[in-house]
């Protein structure tokens, strides 16, 4: 349901300092004012860069008219301009702040206001090492600067090949103290790069390319993590993610840090930008030029949230955006629109009679946005609904959105399919009956079919325990968001295990699947005890795993979306998740797991078939990759690897196994591996000996399971097959042969002896053919009776 919100004027700007003069500022110019509130929201900083006379400046107004100094800058192009107005915590008093004013040539004024006195400049710095640097943007992590400078060439260099990758990033501690303010050294993050904006979250630094940079440049953006010294590239519209830790500062390089991934960059579209922002969840909201909003993750993943209703955004057209708790708030053309940050679902839509806004911090009030205008501030708050128990209509609003989507993938039509013409269309009943159910029997426990049609009243009979779940599942999360924090661990446990299940009986798509990630990202015992339960996995009296899922699950299992359908985005498929599960819960049961999953395999799908999972990628290889992908690297890994190939009973599979353990040089292993996987397949026995055989050659480590290596030979080897082989596989000595070595790990006729024996001893092929006839008590068989 729609929230229904009223906007109301909290100020006319009289109680500020200067209100008039506040009020012809916000109405100046053709470029709109950049307005900084401070932390406590009794300061507005007023930034005019460009626009007619007086000239552009910096002002501060004090709401409560609070006297004391005022603070005001202002400049006459082309001198150096203010780039940064940023609010900085002060150590020295609890909750206290700086302001940092930082100019386009690297001078930095600190300024402090101090109740009855005003302004006070505590202390002018000089940001950049160089005279000749030009800072291009800044911005403010805790106590630290991060900024982005232009750093012109020595020479008068006209190609602009050259000239490009002048630019870096730099960091650098403001220190505020009582015996005054201090920089700390220069912490390069990244030089002989272009142009880029940084925007700051609490943990992370956004680094997005400037909009007149180059056009191979600007197909992906940069993230920095501060506390681990990474360096992110990603290009989320293409699913591309890689990371970096840089060591050292030679690995800060642009150009160096690119070396390995340009090629693949190349071909990227370039990205599209209209408007960017942090918000106050840490990620970052990026609007395109065609109205898409969409908020790019610290780990570099990327969400769609909303599309503005515009056709195209000029590049002046200016573009507001704000976070308020989980609604994302948006200001184009006059038009406010308040969005879920979760689901995406437009909350309200209002329509403005101001040209310029700006948000403003609403400290406490969470369901508050402030809006500053020229007339003043404007406070737009949600009214509850009269009955708030009763939750049904947004309910209904979601299950005509979720159709939506399920038929328009399944429409052949290319017209959009609305909400509205679901409902009033008539061609689709499955919604209309489930809306109605939903409102007509939730919240009417002593009479739940009153007022259905008959229909309706035989799908809710049929529906019952599928309803009970969804309240008990909604029940959950309520108490998950009410419980004291010793119960949230139990909640959180019995939730996802529900949500789990709930997952695993639906459709298995790109939206279901990457909510699977982020749970099992987010709950990882949880969603391993969950998984465990809905496949129904524990060990038999002879101590072998086995599970009792049904064939529906196996399928969601492992017929969901494979790597190569999901590109680099970050997600994984569920199968990959719940190898993961095993290797961090469970390691000794990944195996089993892995051979559990190749009967279910071959029973339910032709052999190499591309519908089923082992026509792309074999579930061991895929197991494999999730090992490979393990941060961290044991000793154990070596036997997974190996327990892994040998589950799968694959010939390649088996020799790969069979030259890991040779590396490994464990013999008894190896002789043990031979005579198991011998008996599949007289072409994997032939393969097996041949390995051995080679080996032997070579060194006298297998000499002490001569006698059980010489069985395995194959019938059809011949005594020259076997000298060929040992001949060819010989080690190659710097000496001349002698007789009689001291050495005492040569190959000798001995070692060899009851191999040969055996071989020319067992009868030949072609006798064994005609063995049968031979041996018939009568030859030639007797004449078949005439009929007659």
């Amino acid at each position: 349901m729609k929230r229904a919100g009223t906007l109301r004027q909290v100020s006319d700007l009289s109680d500020f300092s200067r209100g008039h003069w506040l009020r012809e500022l916000l109405c100046r110019g053709e470029e709109p004012s950049h307005v900084e509130p401070s932390p406590d929201g009794q300061h507005l900083l007023v930034l005019q860069k460009n626009g007619p006379p007086p000239l552009p400046r910096v002002v501060a107004f004090q709401r409560h008219s609070i006297a004391g100094a005022d603070l005001e800058r202002s400049w006459q192009p082309p001198q150096p301009a203010v780039v940064g107005l940023l609010f900085l915590q002060s150590p020295v008093v609890l909750g206290s702040w700086v302001l940092a004013m930082v100019w386009e040539h690297g001078r930095t004024e600190v300024w402090h206001f101090v109740v009855a006195v005003g302004w006070q400049l505590l202390q002018t710095l000089e940001l950049c090492q160089g005279a000749r640097a030009r800072i291009v943007s800044v911005c403010s992590q805790g106590a630290s600067l991060v900024w982005c400078e232009e750093r012109p060439p020595l020479g008068a260099q006209l190609d602009m090949s050259k000239c490009a990758f002048r630019f870096c990033v730099c960091a650098r501690a403001l220190e505020v103290g009582e015996q005054g303010v201090r920089l700390g050294t220069v912490r390069m993050v990244l030089h002989n790069s272009p142009e880029y904006q940084v925007l700051a979250s609490p943990q992370h630094i956004f680094l997005v390319p400037a909009a007149a940079g180059f056009a191979t440049t600007s197909k992906f953006l940069l993230i920095w993590h501060p506390e681990t010294a990474k360096l992110t590239i990603t290009a989320p519209s293409a699913g591309f993610i890689h990371s970096k830790v840089l060591h050292s500062s030679s690995e800060s390089d642009f150009r160096k840090l690119l070396l390995g991934s340009v090629g693949l960059l190349s071909g990227f579209t370039p990205l599209d930008i209209h408007t960017s922002a942090v918000s106050n969840s840490g990620g970052l909201l990026l609007v395109s030029t065609k109205g898409a909003v969409n908020m790019v993750e610290p780990d570099g993943t990327q969400r769609h949230i909303f599309d503005l209703e515009v056709d195209s955004l000029a590049q002046g057209s200016p573009v507001q955006l704000k976070t308020f708790g989980s609604i994302l708030a948006c200001v184009l053309a006059g038009v406010l629109y308040l969005v879920d940050q979760n689901s995406g679902r437009l909350i309200e839509k209002e329509v403005l009679s101001m040209k310029e806004v700006h948000f403003l911090e609403s400290p406490g009030e969470e369901d508050s946005i402030q809006l500053l205008t020229q007339a003043g501030i404007y406070s737009f708050s949600f009214s509850k609904p009269e009955d708030s128990s009763k939750p049904e209509p947004c309910l209904v609003e979601m299950v005509f959105e979720e159709a939506c989507r399920y038929y328009q993938r399944r429409s052949l039509s290319s017209s959009k399919l609305t909400v509205e013409k679901l409902k009033k269309g008539g061609a689709f009943q499955a919604p209309v009956a489930l809306a109605a159910i939903l409102q007509h029997s939730l919240h009417q426990k002593q009479k739940p079919a009153q007022g259905l049609q008959d229909t309706y009243a035989k799908l809710l009979s049929t529906m019952s325990l599928e309803l009970q779940s969804y309240m008990s599942l909604e029940l959950l999360k309520t108490c998950v968001v009410c419980a004291p924090e010793s119960e949230v661990e139990s909640y959180c446990k019995e939730l996802v295990e529900q949500e789990v299940s709930r997952i695993l009986h639906s459709d298995m798509d790109k939206d279901n699947l990457a909510y699977l990630n982020s749970v099992f990202a987010s709950f990882p015992k949880a969603a391993w005890k969950a998984t465990r339960s809905c496949l129904q996995l524990q060990q038999n009296g002879d101590g072998l795993l086995v599970a009792r899922a049904t064939p529906e699950v196996w399928k969601k299992v492992l017929g969901g979306p494979q790597l190569d359908d999901m590109g680099q985005n970050g997600m994984v498929p569920l199968f990959e998740l719940i190898c993961a599960s095993f290797l961090r819960f469970k390691p000794k049961w990944l195996p089993s797991f892995v051979e559990l999953t190749q009967q279910y395999v071959g029973m339910s799908w032709a052999y190499s078939s591309k519908e089923g999972p082992e026509g792309r990628v074999p579930l061991y290889k895929r197991a494999l990759g999730v090992l490979a992908r393990k941060n961290k690297h044991s000793e154990g890994d070596n036997e997974m690897e190996l327990e892994l190939l040998l589950c799968s009973k694959r010939p390649k599979a088996v020799l790969q196994a069979l030259h890991l353990l040779i590396r490994l040089k464990r013999w008894q292993r190896v002789v043990e591996v031979a005579e198991k996987f011998s008996k599949l397949s007289p072409l994997l026995n032939k393969e097996i000996f041949t390995t051995l055989l080679a080996e032997f050659a070579q060194h006298r480590e297998l000499d002490p399971y001569l006698d059980r290596l010489w069985p395995l030979c194959p019938a059809e080897l011949t005594a020259s097959d076997i000298l060929t082989a040992v001949l060819q596989h010989l080690p190659q000595s710097q000496e001349d042969p002698v007789p009689f070595s001291s050495e005492g790990n040569q190959l000798t006729v001995g070692l060899l002896k009851p191999l040969l024996q055996r071989v020319v001893q067992r009868p030949s092929v072609q006798n064994e053919m005609y063995l049968d006839a031979l041996q018939s008590p009568t030859f030639p068989p007797p004449t078949p009776p005439r009929e007659h």
